[in-house]
């Protein structure tokens, strides 16, 4: 697993028939700061995952990845290979906040 932000959404028209109506959205994973661990930082790489949670634009979201991403009642028999599994609510890092979604 691992998290990330919603950076915008993939529309595909033409994709196989067990992927209609599977929102997908694109995310960009995020990873403790080197330079101190109270704050997340992007990684510079871009995924598309299924959104089985009705995720927004900016929010950041709980990645599982692999063949686990096909494990949930809604993308069991899905051709994918990530989905979001969790809108996250906060990360704290060693006693530290490092993300915060109120804020």
């Amino acid at each position: 697993m691992f998290l990330g932000r919603v950076t915008g959404s993939v529309v595909a028209t033409q994709k196989v028939d067990s992927m209609t109506g599977h929102k997908l959205l694109l995310v960009e994973p995020y990873r403790v700061d080197d330079k101190g661990e109270s704050k997340l930082v992007p990684t510079g790489r871009s995924f598309v995952v299924v959104d089985s949670l009705g995720a927004g634009l900016g929010e950041m979201v709980l990645i599982c990845q692999g063949s686990s991403a096909r494990l949930t009642p809604a993308t069991e028999k899905l051709p994918i290979d990530a989905v979001v599994i969790g809108l996250v609510d906060s990360v704290d890092v060693k006693g530290q906040t490092a993300y915060r979604a109120s804020d």
